[in-house]
């Protein structure tokens, strides 16, 4: 994977670095290893559980989650069904010191579930895992049309401290365009509907770069958003991927596609520096180039969990789980047909087949060095190279010279932060969608470019 430029200019949107490596460089595991010695020897005081479910009522056209589109009669059952064998196998493979501080339901979306299959997926994740939600901070995703007064009570009743709407914009021509229908009157009353079960944290998802979106507009839907006093909002960049509804596009000249892009560039950047000052100006602390937190808002409740460094469980055939050797999942696709292959095999499994990994990549060599600091330089706080030097031994600048003297050159590093600490400029914020793939390693990147899209 090239950094692709336009003239002298980094290209300010290359790929969104939520984990790493990402599943595209993940391979099968020929020697399948047992889970129960995976996590032998891994420190198991706060881990994370994420728990995944993979429908959704309609597909986005900017999506490549792992998700298919509604669910024919019995797979979701037969879908609860397999997760309880899962969590049956993996909680044995952790042993009874396991113990969590964190727990996510995403997707899909969470919610495609009725109230009393959400009753079984909580049960899943206390009784099958062993997982507190009353007492640790739960997340969950959902949508507007699935965002019900019934499943809300359920969610509410069993814990969970966040619920993040995706709404992406307010605006009807945009998501139409964004191949999201919806009205504007669904998304309020949803939004009335959760701040009604008393959830304590409300997140908004919001995408910028839409066709037809002007700063105008933007602002409209950063308003409509604002004046439900969200604890939290996530600001997204429009990205069209391989396989997905906006994927199929019809193909331009490269010289056409090139100008094209460069367009959208600068006006996702400048739609993007809108929102950010707008919602400073509200109030609000940019958390990371996508999140913004309310002054004030209450505490998450998750400062027990370091995604650099704890481990994550994962349940579900689009989840991840991390050790420190390994990540690993099942099998990945975006394209619909392949995704529903991949959910019949889940279902069909007997618990057996889930205590082995069979998907994933080791982290050997430098990658914790990358992941770590990926994980950490990409928060507005940035990094303590103290916290970097007790794990690895060395400093952050004897393990990436190159890179950061790079990012300091284009004025992507904040020369004013304390000393000892790594932070990024406003401008190296927005960059990040160019800063973190810049972090990859070699054999990642070779891995990404060989992956076979399905």
């Amino acid at each position: 994977m090239n950094i692709s430029t336009l003239g002298s200019t980094v290209r300010p949107y290359q790929s969104y670095v939520y984990a790493y490596p990402h599943k595209t460089a993940y391979r099968p595991l020929a020697d399948r290893p047992a889970l129960r010695e995976l996590w032998a020897a891994e420190p198991k005081d706060a881990l994370s559980l994420y728990l995944h479910i993979p429908f959704c009522e309609v597909r986005c056209g900017f999506c490549n989650l792992f998700t298919r589109i509604g669910a024919p009669e019995g797979l979701v059952t037969a879908y609860l069904d397999a997760l309880e064998r899962q969590a049956g196998a993996v909680r044995e493979a952790l042993g009874e010191d396991a113990r969590f501080a964190a727990a996510a339901f995403g997707g899909g979306t969470p919610t495609f579930l009725e109230a009393a299959e959400l009753e079984r997926l909580c049960d899943i994740a206390e009784k099958g895992m062993g997982a507190d939600l009353a007492a640790v901070p739960l997340s969950v995703e959902a949508s507007p049309a699935t965002a019900t007064a019934d499943r809300l009570a359920v969610l509410a009743g069993r814990g969970t401290t966040r619920l993040s709407l995706g709404v992406q914009s307010f605006v009807e021509a945009e998501a139409r365009s964004a191949v999201r229908p919806q009205r504007r009157a669904e998304v309020e009353a949803a939004l009335g509907r959760i701040r009604d079960a008393g959830i304590p944290v409300l997140n908004i998802d919001l995408i910028y770069g839409i066709d037809g979106q002007t700063e105008d507009s933007w602002r409209r839907s950063l308003d409509a958003a604002l004046a439900w006093h969200p604890e939290e909002l996530y600001l997204y960049p429009l990205y069209v991927r391989p396989l997905t509804g906006l994927g199929r596009k019809e193909a331009r000249e490269p010289e056409a596609e090139r100008a094209a892009e460069a367009e959208w560039d600068e006006r996702r950047l400048r739609l993007y520096r809108a929102g950010r000052d707008h919602l400073l100006a509200h109030g609000y602390e940019q958390v990371s180039m996508r999140m913004f937190r309310a002054q004030g808002a209450p505490a998450t409740g998750d400062e027990d969990y370091a995604c650099q460094t704890d481990g994550m469980v994962g349940l579900g055939c689009g989840a991840r789980s991390y050790t420190s050797a390994l990540h690993y999942s099942f099998d990945y696709a975006v394209d619909m047909r392949e995704i529903r292959g991949i959910i019949d095999d889940f279902v069909s499994r007997p618990a057996a087949d889930f205590a082995r990994a069979e998907h994933g990549r080791r982290m050997t060599g430098d990658e914790a060095r990358r992941r770590h600091l990926l994980q950490s330089v990409l928060q507005a706080e940035g990094m303590a190279a103290a916290g970097y030097r007790a794990r690895f031994g060395t400093d952050p600048a004897e393990d990436f010279p190159e890179e950061l003297a790079r990012f300091a050159a284009r004025g992507w590093l904040d020369a004013a932060a304390a000393p000892g600490r790594l932070r990024l400029s406003p401008e190296g914020l927005a960059h990040s969608d160019a800063l973190g793939p810049e972090l990859f390693s070699p054999a990642v990147r070779a891995a990404m470019a060989a992956y076979d899209l399905k």
